[in-house]
């Protein structure tokens, strides 16, 4: 895939739109379109890196910040009794879209009820 291709690159760039929950020069985070939870969004980097597995030590600090966020993000969005996070990666790791991203999910869940 070339990265004029990749889905994620495009919202990144503004070239597709998306209900942003945070921006900045590095990341970008989003509200997934087809939510699994009350609170479900996206954290990408702007750069394009395949997956977790391709990450190279250079993004360390990229990978920190991502996952920094999460917490903050995720109290901002109303996942105030808790939340998840997941990073599928490959594959056979669930993975659909063929660029780094962090799944936080979070808000009242069928088995709290």
């Amino acid at each position: 895939m070339q990265l004029d291709d990749c889905l994620f690159c495009r919202i990144a760039r503004g070239e597709i739109p998306a209900a942003k929950v945070y921006e900045d020069d590095e990341v970008l985070a989003f509200k997934d379109i087809h939510p699994k939870a009350p609170v479900h969004f996206l954290i990408i980097p702007k750069k394009h890196i395949q997956s977790l597995a391709h990450a190279e030590p250079e993004d360390n600090a990229l990978l920190g910040k991502m996952l920094g966020l999460t917490r903050k993000l995720a109290m901002q969005e109303g996942a105030v009794n808790g939340f998840r996070v997941i990073i599928n990666t490959g594959r056979d790791g669930g993975q659909e879209v063929d660029h780094l991203h962090i799944h936080v999910l979070g808000g009242p869940q069928p088995w709290t009820k």
